[in-house]
């Protein structure tokens, strides 16, 4: 041990599924219990990122990389127009973390602090030494799961049987106003003085979509999700995002409705992964629950037009029904290579259209950055 440090405190930590399956393990950030969903992404890098997107919002994220940590966490301390650079929120937005291996001496030129001292200084419990492989096959094998996370203080035991009765009555965040919590609760504008002003609906937009917009010089004002058609008209925009969020989209009632407005209106709008369960259901179509989403850096996302395939980031557990698009005005534009699923719709006019990865990336491939570009051509 080097001189100077104090050796790591060991604690016992557990997660238990709804199923009665458990996984014994050691615990790092805080000491505490949670429950959420027990999700798995198979990124391999961009944890930073990942924790703090508020799509995780009620879930406990599983990372199938086996290390995590190795460069570290930068600090909260780097912004751009007040909207920072390193993360895609402030604030862990992740319920829970699950590793198979973490490191606790990071090396990179921006780390400011390891993984275990920032879940501690947030209060997020993680768990790490059990078998991520075997927890990941179970959850794609029978579907994401509910679970109860527990980091026990100094040398106590988790009480399984006490546990596992437990996590039958854990509450399902899915049926909890989860954009709400995300959401901000005040409109923000950014003026760059570009000439051209786009409003996002804030349902928990990742950092990177504003960056983004900043990067081609318009103006953006940021609104809640709850925001009427009505409101966000009063800004005047050219154009409308409709952003990523957690949870089911079927909840976000009000914004749904403010963007069936929208479509009526002359402004373009583009929805990104929760925005395009939106606008679909705005205008006439439907979605469901995946078995156990898509969370990863390397999703095969297929042009039906041109027939060209673009590995994207993602990270839903919903998605659109293809054949309840018959009949609407929007047609189904990208499909998912592996399973087939709706990754993107196209308006019959051209200028409404969504996505359901994230072409703003951070972390993962930029190679569908044109997105971006296609929209902001469409604003004239």
């Amino acid at each position: 041990m080097k001189a100077g440090k104090r050796p790591h405190e060991a604690r016992k930590a557990v997660l238990v599924l709804e199923d009665g399956t458990f996984f014994i393990g050691k615990g790092f950030g805080a000491t505490r219990k949670v429950s959420g969903e027990v999700v798995f992404s198979t990124s391999m890098v961009g944890y930073p990122e990942s924790l703090t997107d508020p799509s995780y919002e009620g879930q406990i994220l599983t990372l199938t990389y086996p290390l995590i940590g190795n460069y570290g966490v930068p600090a909260y301390d780097d912004f751009m127009f007040g909207v920072p650079l390193h993360f895609e929120s402030i604030g862990i937005k992740v319920t829970g973390l699950v590793i198979h291996e973490i490191c606790r001496e990071p090396y990179h030129w921006a780390s400011k602090r390891t993984l275990d001292a920032w879940l501690r200084s947030e209060g997020i419990p993680g768990i790490y030494g059990i078998d991520t492989r075997a927890l990941t096959k179970k959850l794609r094998e029978k579907g994401v799961m509910l679970g109860v996370l527990e980091v026990c203080p100094g040398g106590k035991k988790p009480e399984l049987d006490k546990l596992q009765e437990e996590v039958k009555a854990a509450p399902d965040p899915n049926m909890r106003d989860l954009v709400g919590e995300v959401t901000i609760k005040e409109p923000v504008q950014y003026k760059l003085d570009g000439g051209k002003k786009v409003a996002v609906i804030d349902c928990g937009a990742k950092s990177s979509i504003i960056r983004n917009l900043f990067k081609h010089k318009v103006d953006v004002v940021r609104v809640p999700y709850d925001f009427s058609c009505d409101e966000i008209l009063e800004y005047k925009p050219d154009g409308v995002v409709i952003s990523n969020g957690p949870g089911d989209p079927k909840r976000c009632e009000k914004t749904i409705e403010a963007v069936k407005g929208l479509c009526g209106e002359r402004v373009v709008v583009m929805g990104i992964c929760l925005g395009n369960q939106i606008l679909s259901l705005a205008l006439g179509g439907d979605t469901y629950k995946l078995k156990y989403g898509h969370r990863s850096q390397n999703q095969p996302a297929f042009d039906l037009e041109t027939g060209r395939c673009y590995i994207t980031t993602q990270n839903h557990g919903f998605a659109v029904k293809a054949d309840s698009l018959e009949g609407t005005d929007l047609k189904v534009w990208y499909i998912n290579a592996n399973d087939k699923t709706v990754e993107g719709v196209r308006h019959k006019d051209g200028r409404i259209f969504a996505v359901q990865w994230h072409p703003e990336a951070s972390p993962g491939p930029y190679d569908t950055e044109f997105i971006f570009d296609s929209f902001l051509r469409s604003l004239g």
